[in-house]
Protein backbone atom coordinates (compact mmCIF):
# COMPACT_ATOMS: atom_id res chain seq x y z
CA UNK A 1 0.00 0.00 0.00
CA UNK A 2 2.88 2.19 0.76
CA UNK A 3 4.30 1.54 -2.24
CA UNK A 4 1.09 2.45 -4.08
CA UNK A 5 0.60 5.96 -2.15
CA UNK A 6 4.32 6.67 -2.90
CA UNK A 7 3.57 6.17 -6.69
CA UNK A 8 0.71 8.43 -7.13
CA UNK A 9 2.34 11.16 -5.36
CA UNK A 10 6.07 11.25 -6.86
CA UNK A 11 4.37 11.47 -10.79
CA UNK A 12 6.04 8.43 -12.43
CA UNK A 13 6.25 8.33 -16.13
CA UNK A 14 5.95 5.66 -18.63
CA UNK A 15 8.44 5.09 -21.23
CA UNK A 16 8.93 2.67 -24.26
CA UNK A 17 11.85 2.01 -26.64
CA UNK A 18 11.97 3.85 -30.17
CA UNK A 19 14.24 1.62 -32.76
CA UNK A 20 15.36 3.35 -35.70
CA UNK A 21 14.81 1.68 -38.91
CA UNK A 22 16.17 1.28 -42.49
CA UNK A 23 12.78 0.07 -44.87
CA UNK A 24 14.14 -0.97 -48.06
CA UNK A 25 11.64 -1.47 -50.64
CA UNK A 26 10.81 -0.50 -54.66
CA UNK A 27 10.60 3.09 -55.71
CA UNK A 28 7.13 2.44 -56.35
CA UNK A 29 6.09 1.82 -53.06
CA UNK A 30 7.96 4.71 -51.34
CA UNK A 31 4.87 6.65 -50.50
CA UNK A 32 3.15 3.64 -49.24
CA UNK A 33 5.86 2.74 -46.49
CA UNK A 34 5.27 6.38 -45.37
CA UNK A 35 1.73 6.23 -44.80
CA UNK A 36 2.33 2.68 -42.98
CA UNK A 37 5.08 4.21 -40.51
CA UNK A 38 2.84 7.34 -40.00
CA UNK A 39 0.03 5.10 -39.26
CA UNK A 40 1.77 3.32 -36.28
CA UNK A 41 3.32 6.18 -34.61
CA UNK A 42 6.25 6.28 -36.89
CA UNK A 43 8.64 9.78 -37.56
CA UNK A 44 10.04 9.43 -41.40
CA UNK A 45 13.31 10.87 -40.61
CA UNK A 46 14.31 10.50 -44.78
CA UNK A 47 14.37 8.62 -47.91
CA UNK A 48 16.14 8.08 -50.85
CA UNK A 49 17.73 5.67 -53.23
CA UNK A 50 19.19 2.71 -52.16
CA UNK A 51 22.70 2.27 -52.80
CA UNK A 52 23.75 -0.24 -55.58
CA UNK A 53 19.83 -1.08 -56.32
CA UNK A 54 18.07 0.50 -59.34
CA UNK A 55 14.39 1.12 -58.53
CA UNK A 56 14.97 0.58 -55.17
CA UNK A 57 14.59 3.64 -52.08
CA UNK A 58 15.81 3.04 -48.23
CA UNK A 59 13.27 4.84 -45.78
CA UNK A 60 14.84 5.80 -42.28
CA UNK A 61 12.47 5.98 -39.65
CA UNK A 62 11.59 5.79 -36.01
CA UNK A 63 9.53 3.92 -34.98
CA UNK A 64 7.67 2.86 -31.35
CA UNK A 65 9.14 -1.43 -30.51
CA UNK A 66 5.52 -1.95 -29.91
CA UNK A 67 4.33 -0.66 -33.45
CA UNK A 68 6.36 -3.21 -35.20
CA UNK A 69 5.35 -6.51 -34.44
CA UNK A 70 3.81 -7.44 -37.69
CA UNK A 71 5.29 -4.89 -39.82
CA UNK A 72 7.09 -7.34 -41.93
CA UNK A 73 3.50 -8.30 -43.01
CA UNK A 74 2.11 -5.27 -43.82
CA UNK A 75 5.42 -4.00 -45.73
CA UNK A 76 5.54 -7.47 -47.96
CA UNK A 77 1.76 -7.13 -48.82
CA UNK A 78 2.53 -3.62 -50.19
CA UNK A 79 5.52 -4.33 -51.95
CA UNK A 80 4.85 -7.47 -53.56
CA UNK A 81 7.02 -9.43 -51.11
CA UNK A 82 9.81 -7.82 -51.93
CA UNK A 83 10.23 -5.38 -48.98
CA UNK A 84 12.49 -5.51 -45.94
CA UNK A 85 13.73 -3.77 -43.00
CA UNK A 86 16.68 -3.79 -40.51
CA UNK A 87 16.34 -2.45 -36.69
CA UNK A 88 18.38 -1.34 -34.21
CA UNK A 89 17.35 -0.17 -30.21
CA UNK A 90 17.70 3.50 -30.33
CA UNK A 91 16.44 5.49 -27.36
CA UNK A 92 13.20 5.69 -24.53
CA UNK A 93 11.04 8.82 -24.89
CA UNK A 94 7.81 9.23 -23.05
CA UNK A 95 4.36 8.20 -23.11
CA UNK A 96 1.45 10.35 -22.63
CA UNK A 97 -2.32 11.10 -23.43
CA UNK A 98 -4.55 9.04 -23.91
CA UNK A 99 -2.11 5.75 -24.86
CA UNK A 100 -0.53 6.22 -21.46
CA UNK A 101 -4.04 6.38 -19.69
CA UNK A 102 -5.33 3.08 -21.57
CA UNK A 103 -2.01 1.61 -20.72
CA UNK A 104 -2.56 2.39 -17.12
CA UNK A 105 -5.91 1.25 -17.56
CA UNK A 106 -5.25 -1.95 -18.36
CA UNK A 107 -2.84 -2.90 -15.91
CA UNK A 108 -5.16 -1.95 -13.52
CA UNK A 109 -7.48 -4.18 -14.75
CA UNK A 110 -5.22 -7.14 -14.60
CA UNK A 111 -4.38 -7.00 -11.42
CA UNK A 112 -7.63 -6.90 -10.23
CA UNK A 113 -8.56 -9.96 -12.48
CA UNK A 114 -5.56 -11.69 -11.33
CA UNK A 115 -6.41 -11.39 -7.50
Amino acid sequence: MAMEEGLRKCGPTLLEPIERLSIHAPSSCTSGVTSVLAARRGQVLGYGPREGWSGWDTVEAYLPRAERHDLIAELRSLSQGLGSFEFTFDHMTEISGRLADDIVHGRVAEKRAAG
